[in-house]
């Protein structure tokens, strides 16, 4: 098993996304990317922490390629803009990824270089130290098949899952 640390706005729809997939054994919203430790989600919610909104990819490259895993993240939140996701509006809303590693880090930025062929504008998509990984509070986790008709869960997240399940079906759960 390998772990990638995302950012692509609310942790919500990538957990939702990364779910769907075929080797993807787990997925884990949390906090990363900030000073404070053991951030709340009100903390991280006043930007001041510093702390993205993160999910922790836990899947098996031998099932679903790396590629896969990162060519997703960039289909499903648009990295061109800076500090938000549609309405989310904040630093923890970021689009960032969290190497683990130098050869993270080189998967990261050949996705990111990958993701210029599709996005017009400039991808803003940071690259920075993973250091501490802080679980997000349980009601987060698995939140989208916990909450499936929650206003942001049918307005928001369904349409991402929807999305991906379209553009790549191969990888899909059945």
């Amino acid at each position: 098993m390998e772990s990638y640390v995302l950012a692509g706005g609310c942790f919500w729809c990538l957990d939702a996304v990364y779910r769907t997939l075929k080797g993807v054994d787990d997925v884990v919203s949390g906090y990363t990317g900030g000073s404070t430790p053991n951030p709340s989600y009100e903390a991280v919610c006043t930007g001041a922490t510093g702390h993205a909104e993160v999910v922790r990819v836990d899947f098996d490259p031998d099932v679903i390629p790396r590629e896969v895993i990162l060519d997703v993240f960039f289909s499903l939140h648009d990295p061109t803009q800076l500090n938000r996701q549609g309405a989310d509006v904040g630093t923890q809303y970021r689009s960032a990824m969290f190497p683990a590693d130098d050869t993270q880090r080189e998967q990261f930025e050949a996705a990111r270089e990958r993701a210029t062929d599709w996005w017009p504008g400039e991808i803003v998509t940071t690259i920075e130290p993973l250091g501490d990984f802080y679980r997000a509070e349980e009601y987060h986790q698995d939140f989208f098949a916990k909450n499936p008709g929650q206003g942001y869960c049918l307005a928001v997240a369904l349409p991402k899952v929807n999305k991906i399940r379209r553009s790549y079906a191969d990888y899909v759960l059945a």
